[in-house]
């Protein structure tokens, strides 16, 4: 049997791009990562498929959990961060391109009140990947805002699980949905309070005002007084939130149950295939 998997929204501006497109519909099932990526099938396409099941995309809870990860690790990312001791540091993982929200980001940090005591570090991870003129944008948005002393631009970074771990608060600040969403599932398995936007396969992974905050798409005045929220909250109110969210992730997006479904689903599909 013919399976496809929509990993994501796949542009469809046009008919003819659309018709192209149509080849991911005409099997005898298609997997939608995310209940969103199963709506925007029906939205989108005229064409239903067969079988449309959705099947999440799973986070590998044995490489993404928190007692395997090393204080060392998360020192030595700290320290190359430049992160003080009495910082609060807030990561935005995401390659260096204009619709992961790093400008709204950076625009955000810049309306947060700084008057509550608490210092802050953010750190863009992520690399450019050859979009050098959107990179020195971000720069200058940086410069503009007079945020030099509270942002670091890391790049690529290899170890994320020690990267999730070494910060209190992390972003997923995309204008555009994300089919599923890494960042924010991940980050929630890592314990970490999630900010991100209220669209896409966010509004599955993150559970709003228990594992996180969710805030308007390219809304830099909300996403300041989400971040403001969580660092007035203080440590212990982020832990709960972060225990909450590995909860969260464990029970419905793990790798195994990933991996079991989508078994299930090819087992159903070869029983049925001579009928």
């Amino acid at each position: 049997p013919f399976v496809t998997t929509f990993h994501g929204a796949y542009s469809a501006g046009s008919a003819p791009k659309r018709l192209y497109n149509s080849v991911m519909l005409r099997g005898a099932a298609v997997i939608a990562n995310s209940q969103w990526t199963a709506e925007h099938i029906q939205s989108t396409y005229s064409l239903r498929p067969k079988r449309l099941a959705v099947i999440p995309r799973g986070v590998d809870l044995d490489r993404f959990d928190p007692a395997r990860v090393s204080r060392d690790r998360i020192e030595r990312l700290r320290t190359d961060w430049g992160v003080r001791e009495s910082d609060v540091v807030i990561l935005l993982p995401g390659r260096i391109t204009r619709w992961k929200g790093q400008l709204v980001f950076i625009e955000a940090l810049a309306k947060m009140p700084r008057n509550h005591g608490a210092s802050f570090r953010a750190v863009l991870a992520g690399d450019a990947q050859g979009r050098d003129a959107y990179g020195a944008e971000v720069k200058r948005s940086i410069e503009k805002n007079a945020l030099e002393d509270h942002v670091t631009i890391a790049g690529h970074v290899d170890d994320m699980p020690a990267a999730y771990r070494a910060a209190d608060i992390v972003v997923s600040a995309s204008t555009d949905p994300e089919a599923f969403g890494r960042v924010a599932a991940e980050a929630s398995a890592m314990e970490r309070a999630v900010v991100a936007t209220d669209h896409g396969g966010a509004r599955e992974t993150i559970l709003p005002d228990v594992s996180g905050l969710l805030v308007a798409p390219g809304d830099a005045a909300a996403l300041a007084a989400a971040l403001d929220q969580l660092m007035q909250a203080g440590p212990d109110a982020r832990l709960a939130m972060g225990a909450r969210g590995r909860e969260h992730i464990a029970r419905n997006f793990s790798l195994a149950r990933m991996a079991a479904d989508t078994l299930a689903l090819y087992r159903e599909l070869i029983d049925t295939s001579g009928d």
